[in-house]
């Protein structure tokens, strides 16, 4: 994903957390505005139609150890990560095709094996890239990164000026590049506004891109943005998460530029403040003024030399994909699809290790548990049932993006998406308390509904719609094919104080880090809980007559767009 939606996921995780364990009833949400969370969870109106016995029976076949053994694998040593396209996330994608082949499921990828390939290409910016001012030198991913959308090996020098926010409006009277020669010269620039202009006129009158085309129409060597950040997202997160490699699809274009641009850096304010020095004034003596809605446009008084360096590659990572085959003769030919994403941030360049035990180790591990109990049950399920694991999730579902669009079984033979991407709040005690992303778009959520009463649950609607939640994970790609999907996430009825503040400090420390790793205190049987939900969603869905329909009041309840032909593997 981008680092824009790092940073939003960051903050709608934290607040789904906090109303997962507040249940919000539906009542409090109407048209997209929260009232206060309430505390007492939604309970079923009429008494709960129990499970079948043949669903009792499939719920008894979801194994603690095996989602404990298959968590523990995917966060071994020798996975290295899991990164995209990488040799640990091809040795995690290999041992997934394993355990589904002792389940017993079928083939369903490349040239009858489990793994579809996807053919990425991928960025790494070196460690040893430098930004000097004058004297100073500072240091790559601490100091300063690239701009995302211009990650290429550049070299540039030139004199330091200072030119404000960059604006040139007329309709807001303000012009930073008057009497400033930035030809040849590396152009530092302040984000935000004057804090005596609405917010409204600023977004109207200013844009980025006309910023950018100004100053390099004006032969700017390079453009340096400061002022990036906040108190609960600083710069530090930023430049850790842009540090990173970065991944896309080779097939996508990517997000770099079809022309070269001169170097486009992001620095800390701290960063700023060291190339002030002996200018006459202060980094932030300048970014007072501009904010009192001054011009404070300056030459800095120093060459600042730029050299950074990123190797360009291109690899070939793998979905894992097999199929538990229907019994029903015509109804076989149609399939539930669960999707889990099985990728984390794999080593960054200082060698460190992204286990993602919560993210998303778990959610395979839950999906693996699934296809046991399916595997093992008589008789089979009527529609046949689809298990896909997805490489490229945390750099923007890459490997669902690319099955939808090249599916090893016909797409419009898809009736539902159930996924699992967690942040492992089902780990904090036995699954009560269930959220159904997706669950107001289509009768899945009725499906839940009915399933969470007759397990015992309890259940919350999406608690943070203008979050969008829903369009974060990888069930969206199925969704945009027309699809029914649900994403399913729990947590448990324990006390909410220990609750907030144990997963405020797991996203404030792990969320995609490093330490995101299993801890002797998970709870395995929150984890199989919401299993056996998932699961047993899946078998009604699989054995109903009729399959999943969008909601007359969903904006997805459009015909389905025709069906590219399956690639290798449909039946």
């Amino acid at each position: 994903m981008t680092s824009n939606q790092y940073l939003q996921s960051f903050r709608r995780a934290l607040s789904v957390m906090l109303l997962i364990v507040t249940a919000t009833p539906v009542s409090a949400w109407q048209g997209g505005t929260a009232t206060a969370p309430a505390t007492a969870s939604i309970k079923p109106t009429a008494p709960a139609a129990a499970l079948s016995t043949s669903e009792r029976e499939a719920a008894a076949r979801v194994k603690v150890e095996t989602i404990r053994e298959v968590t523990t694998a995917l966060v071994a040593s020798e996975m290295q990560g899991r990164g995209t396209a990488t040799p640990g996330g091809e040795r995690a994608a290999k041992y997934i095709a394993d355990r589904f082949a002792k389940l017993g499921l079928k083939p369903l990828g490349d040239a009858g094996t489990y793994l579809q390939a996807v053919k990425f290409k991928s960025t790494q910016m070196h460690p040893e890239s430098t930004l000097k001012a004058g004297d100073v030198t500072l240091k790559f991913g601490e100091d300063f990164v690239l701009a995302p959308f211009n990650v290429e090996s550049a070299d540039a020098s030139g004199g330091l000026v200072f030119a404000g926010y960059g604006v040139v409006s007329s309709d807001l009277k303000r012009d930073d590049l008057a009497g400033l020669d930035v030809k040849g010269k590396v152009v530092l620039l302040a984000g935000g506004r004057p804090k005596n202009v609405d917010e409204a006129a600023w977004k109207k009158a200013v844009t980025p891109q006309s910023m950018m085309i100004g100053l390099l129409g004006r032969g700017a060597a390079g453009i340096i943005m400061t002022n990036i950040g906040s108190k609960d997202q600083p710069f530090t997160l930023l430049a850790d998460y842009l540090s990173r490699r970065s991944v896309a699809l080779t097939s996508g274009g990517g997000n770099n530029p079809p022309f070269k641009l001169p170097p486009i850096l992001l620095v800390s304010n701290e960063a700023a403040e060291k190339m002030f020095t002996g200018s006459g004034t202060t980094y932030a003596q300048a970014l007072a003024k501009i904010e009192a809605g001054e011009l404070a446009s300056r030459d800095l008084g120093k060459t600042i030399t730029i050299a950074v360096r990123a190797s360009k590659d291109e690899a070939i990572g793998s979905n894992v994909v097999g199929v538990l085959e229907g019994s029903d003769q015509k109804l076989k030919e149609q399939a539930i699809i669960y999707t889990a994403h099985y990728d984390a941030y794999g080593t960054n360049a200082k060698g460190q290790v992204f286990p993602g035990a919560a993210d998303n180790a778990l959610g395979v591990a839950e999906m693996v548990a699934i296809a046991e109990a399916f595997a093992k049950s008589s008789p089979r399920p009527r529609r046949s049932v689809i298990f896909l694991a997805v490489t490229g999730e945390e750099h923007g579902l890459l490997g669902a993006k690319h099955w939808a669009n090249h599916p090893t079984w016909p797409i419009d033979k898809v009736v539902a998406d159930l996924n699992f991407d967690g942040i492992g709040t089902e780990v904090y005690g036995p699954v009560k308390k269930i959220v159904g992303f997706g669950a107001e778009h289509s009768d899945l959520g009725a499906m839940l509904s009915d399933v969470a009463a007759a397990t015992g649950n309890m259940i919350t609607p999406d608690p943070l719609p203008e979050e969008n939640v829903f369009y974060r994970s990888d069930h969206y790609e199925f969704v945009k094919k027309g699809v029914p999907a649900l994403m399913l996430m729990g947590g448990p009825d324990i006390d909410e104080q220990s609750y907030i503040a144990r997963m405020k400090k797991w996203m404030e420390t792990d969320y995609h880090k490093p330490t995101d790793t299993i801890r002797p205190d998970w709870n395995w049987d929150g984890p199989r809980g919401l299993s056996v939900v998932g699961l047993v969603i899946g078998m009604r869905v699989a054995n109903n007559e009729a399959i999943p329909q969008w909601l007359p009041s969903s904006p997805f309840n459009k015909p389905r767009p025709a069906a590219a032909p399956a690639t290798t593997g449909a039946k």
